[in-house]
């Protein structure tokens, strides 16, 4: 019998995680099929073709699932050893951005490659993550203890913010930071630090809020949507929102029988996304979003507590980084489309249109599912040893 235990383990092999990976592929099959319904009235009269964003989403898909292929087979540890480089690039990519980028719907955030729009933003949120990971498992007694550990990653944040509101782009500089935040919490920064830097970055918020007749007329038509004069105005969209949700009840109206998508709802197979998934699916049909969307969640949080407790800090920073991340941009998106929350621009994870968010979600799942399957041969090597 003792025989027989190295040669057990010896056979063990070790895949990606099933359930994150089924989870996954479900969010995105629902993304594309609410997609083909959300998208209809707006690829008719811009492309005379009522399945052109469909189309365009299922070539982003391939793509992404290729990238995530290869991120899949990249060791965590070269994320930690380059990723500061390609921050650098994402950086420039930002001032390029305003010079020569795409301007759409009044906000210039993307760069045209031809085939498709890359938007930095959306690259910079995965790579933030990567590297203050790696920066965090370098400083971590720096950032715990000492002042200068904890403000140094805000001069840094600070930079990419100013680029961020130039494009406008609120949404993403308010994740990036409160990921920041996020992390130096982990890490055991002390609470009268947060209170400190909480307190300026808050009256920097404000300024840059009441500063920008734009933001101003976001929070405003957040608080009365139905005033008169907001609903068909400042409000209009929000308000097509809700009635989208009003008119979904329980059940829904049924798959592709959304009548805010004719034209109503703007930005409806992007930002309010989850307001033709009310409208079509009702109360239930969010319930499941938001499940599937907390199972990510979870899986990628639980991971991070089981390998911190193992000290390989590295690649637990990295899990909760993408866990808090996708919590974040989960809530404010549906917050957003739901009232409960400003809009802010940010996309439904693994679900909404949109090339870079798509690709970028898609590349976060395969580094975690990396990460998993390092733990897990790990553990078995550590058996056989």
């Amino acid at each position: 019998m003792k025989n027989q235990a190295p040669e057990t383990i010896e056979k063990q092999k070790v895949g990606f995680d099933r359930l994150l990976l089924v989870v996954t592929l479900l969010l995105l099959c629902i993304g594309v099929m609410i997609i083909s319904s959300a998208s209809t009235m707006e690829s008719m009269v811009k492309y005379d073709d009522s399945l052109y964003q469909t189309k365009k989403h299922l070539m982003t898909l391939v793509i992404a699932v290729f990238t995530s292929f290869i991120c899949a087979m990249v060791p965590t540890q070269v994320w930690k050893e380059h990723s500061i480089k390609i921050l650098f690039i994402i950086f420039f990519m930002l001032i390029l951005v305003l010079f020569v980028g795409r301007s759409i719907n009044g906000a210039k955030r993307w760069l045209s490659l031809g085939f498709m729009n890359l938007q930095p933003a959306e690259l910079l949120k995965l790579f933030w993550v990567l590297y203050f990971s790696s920066y965090v498992s370098r400083k971590i007694e720096q950032v715990s203890k000492t002042t200068k550990g904890f403000v140094k990653p805000f001069v840094l944040v600070f930079f990419f913010a100013v680029l961020l509101l130039f494009q406008p782009d609120f949404g993403s500089t308010f994740v990036v930071g409160i990921i920041t935040f996020g992390f130096l919490w982990m890490a055991g920064a002390g609470f009268f630090k947060y209170i400190i830097c909480g307190v300026v970055l808050l009256i920097a918020a404000t300024c840059a809020v009441f500063f920008s007749p734009y933001r101003v007329q976001r929070v405003t038509s957040f608080l009365h949507p139905w005033d008169q004069g907001q609903a068909f105005g400042a409000s209009y969209q929000l308000t097509q929102s809700l009635m989208a949700y009003g008119r979904g009840g329980w059940i829904g109206q049924g798959m592709g029988n959304s009548y805010q998508k004719l034209g109503y709802l703007p930005e409806a197979h992007t930002d309010f996304i989850t307001s033709i998934i009310g409208e079509e699916f009702g109360f239930i049909g969010m319930m499941v979003i938001i499940f599937l969307e907390a199972v990510i969640i979870y899986k990628a949080l639980a991971l991070s507590i089981k390998i911190l407790k193992n000290d390989a800090i590295y690649q637990g920073y990295v899990s909760f980084g993408i866990g808090f991340w996708f919590l974040l941009q989960t809530t404010i998106n549906i917050g957003a489309a739901s009232g409960a929350l400003p809009t802010k621009g940010l996309t439904l994870p693994l679900v909404s249109y949109g090339g870079s968010s798509l690709m970028v979600s898609c590349a976060a799942i395969a580094i975690l599912l990396r990460i998993d399957y390092e733990w897990r041969n790990k553990i078995i090597s550590d058996k056989r040893e």
